[in-house]
């Protein structure tokens, strides 16, 4: 038993270094890319299990005050931040865009199931993290509805709102599943068993990774300008949300957790409109979506000078 321990410890310390891994073998391994890529629901159901194990049902769910903070951010984040990226893209003629369409969804869309995970590579308390990103789920067919009005273009809210049915089914099954073991079999685990979860969730996230990646790989070789310039407005987008975020947060009485709100700003669960949204809507960012997965992971690299500034 300790061995095993003694591993997922090791990935613990290492986590930074397992995403760029992940990252790596999903550019290089297309092929690899591809098969997982049927597994995600699988493997983002796993991740959300072991980061609400590590968490446990008191601090997931918070205290009651909690709730207008987690309401609020929701809509900020979810409502008010893409109606303002229409407003801005429909002023300077961009609607019809590609690059309009990537960031009004990415921006519509809940947080991505690894923020906890993220939040604790940081080095900062992942349950305000979890608490957001399941309320934002559940409040996505709410939140998104507007988005779909001002654009229908983009197709039909009701698939939207199949899909995010489906993740909050999986949120709840995977959170519900890891809060009884935590109450029945580790109700007080030892720092050891935290780290070790700790490094079970980096290794989990560093293969969910690959199958997000299907579509950098080929991009890379067969294209690098086309790819370089959609990497480099993924890393704006992403990088950008979250750093305006959090400087703006610290100045509020939510300068505590600004960190966790802060990532969950520039991370959002844009794949969920994948299996959403028709291809003729989604085949033009594919490639966004294949590289803002890589700001996402090194987040904990790139940005973690920037937030251990923010536990000052």
């Amino acid at each position: 038993m300790k061995a095993p321990l003694s591993l997922l410890q090791l990935a613990a310390r290492h986590g930074r270094m397992l995403l760029v891994a992940g990252l790596a073998a999903g550019v290089a391994l297309p092929d690899l890319a591809l098969a997982m890529k049927p597994w995600l629901p699988e493997l983002v159901a796993v991740l959300l299990f072991i980061a609400a194990l590590r968490i446990g049902p008191r601090e997931a769910i918070g205290a009651t005050r909690d709730l207008p903070v987690t309401i609020g951010l929701a809509a900020l984040y979810q409502f008010v931040a893409p109606v303002a990226a229409i407003a801005v893209m429909a002023a300077v003629g961009w609607l019809s865009a590609p690059l309009a369409t990537a960031l009004v969804l990415m921006a519509s869309a809940s947080p991505i199931s690894g923020s906890p995970n993220l939040a604790i590579m940081t080095g900062h308390d992942p349950a305000p993290a979890l608490r957001l990103l399941i309320l934002g789920t559940a409040l996505l067919p709410v939140t998104v509805l507007p988005i779909f009005w001002l654009l229908p273009d983009l197709g039909s809210a009701g698939d939207v709102f199949a899909a995010a049915a489906r993740l909050l089914g999986v949120i709840a099954i995977a959170a519900g599943a890891a809060f009884l073991v935590r109450g029945t079999v580790l109700r007080q685990p030892a720092i050891e068993t935290i780290r070790a979860l700790d490094g079970l969730a980096a290794i989990a996230m560093a293969v969910v990774v690959i199958g997000l990646m299907s579509a950098v790989g080929p991009a890379l070789l067969a294209t690098p300008g086309v790819f370089a310039w959609w990497l480099g407005a993924a890393f704006t987008a992403n990088f950008g949300l979250q750093i305006a975020a959090t400087l703006i947060l610290r100045r509020t009485p939510l300068a505590r957790d600004s960190a966790a709100y802060g990532i969950i700003a520039g991370n959002r669960n844009i794949a969920l409109f994948l299996a959403a949204l028709p291809a003729s809507i989604t085949d033009p960012v594919l490639l966004f979506i294949g590289c803002y997965q890589i700001p996402m992971y090194l987040t904990p690299i790139l940005l973690g000078w920037f937030y251990r500034r923010s536990g000052d």
